[in-house]
């Protein structure tokens, strides 16, 4: 449990402060696929028909779009890269970042609709690295955090979405 700072009073920690990680969900396309489009959805957002390609670099251009465009997500939020990707058919990781770094994500990106044509085509998204929220996550740059259990003090030489905790100093 995190105490919040009064008046540029030490944030309280009972702890190591902890880094975090960003949450990585792999969406895989299976069955062959020749056409059509799909629909993703994440916090109450879903996205326009992402065209199907089996073009790689034109599928995740198009995968990218669609999620960096959810009011939920926006620039860079999660950025989707190959996988096993080939010919537009195998896993492809989504992971998210820039505002959304370093943060647990409650509920994963979901599929909205599978309009894919071809033989057997299939649609699934699951989460492969669950996000850890960092210690801290808003704090300020410049901002101290004091470990209550190990006595030490930290200065945040990171961002506010993944700080950097940095000891300063011990209590005696």
């Amino acid at each position: 449990m995190i105490i919040e700072g009064v008046n540029g009073a030490p944030l309280l920690n009972p702890g190591v402060p902890v880094a975090g990680t960003d949450e990585v969900e792999t969406l895989t396309i299976g069955g062959t696929p020749t056409a059509g489009s799909f629909k993703l959805a994440f916090e109450g957002f879903t996205t326009g028909d992402i065209a199907w390609s089996s073009t790689n670099a034109t599928l995740l251009a198009n995968i990218n779009a669609a999620l960096q465009a959810l009011a939920s997500i926006g620039a860079s939020g999660v950025v989707a890269t190959a996988g096993t990707l080939t010919a537009g058919i195998g896993t492809i990781l989504l992971t998210f970042g820039a505002n959304r770094t370093r943060q647990k994500i409650e509920n994963p990106i979901t599929v909205a609709a599978n309009n894919l044509t071809g033989t057997a085509p299939t649609l699934g998204n699951a989460v492969t690295t669950p996000g850890v929220t960092a210690t801290a996550r808003g704090a300020a740059k410049g901002h101290i955090l004091e470990d209550t259990t190990n006595g030490k003090l930290y200065i945040n030489t990171g961002t506010p979405n993944a700080p950097s905790w940095t000891v300063v100093g011990t209590q005696t």
